[in-house]
């Protein structure tokens, strides 16, 4: 901290906090047998988990509906590297499957270990997600 005032104590990051969000925006969730809470957004699934040794990482990671052949592999990566070169978030990469399908993930993670406000948390999983379905966007346009 800046100064010579001290901080305010925030709350730590909570799997209930996450749910407090979705709920107050009336998002529809469930959590899965990780204990992660996870929905779906425009047909894409997105999971808010929880990293690091205290459980202070929030990572909200989504998948694009849409699967690609394995063939389209290099151009995605191409239209990836094209919206980083503009855009600060979110970390965009593909993964394909044992049937060869090309997934196309986006990714947003942010270090909450000295706690998080809940406008800061509300924040973070709004812009996480209307960034991640923007890059989504972003390549349906071009593919």
């Amino acid at each position: 901290m800046f100064g010579n005032s001290p901080a305010a104590a925030l709350p730590l990051l909570t799997r209930e906090r996450i749910e407090a969000v979705l709920k107050a925006h009336d998002w529809t969730y469930h959590i899965d047998s990780d204990g992660d809470v996870g929905g779906l957004w425009d047909n894409s699934i997105f999971f808010f988990s929880q990293l690091g040794q205290q459980k202070e990482i929030l990572q909200v990671r989504g998948r694009w509906h849409q699967s690609q052949p394995i063939e389209r592999r290099a151009d995605i990566r191409a239209l990836i590297d094209e919206w980083h070169d503009t855009k600060i978030w979110p970390k965009g990469y593909t993964k394909v499957d044992d049937q060869g399908k090309c997934w196309v993930f986006g990714e947003h993670s942010v270090d909450w270990e000295h706690g998080v406000a809940d406008k800061q948390l509300d924040l973070t999983i709004c812009s996480s997600l209307v960034t991640t379905l923007g890059m989504f966007e972003f390549l349906g346009e071009r593919l």
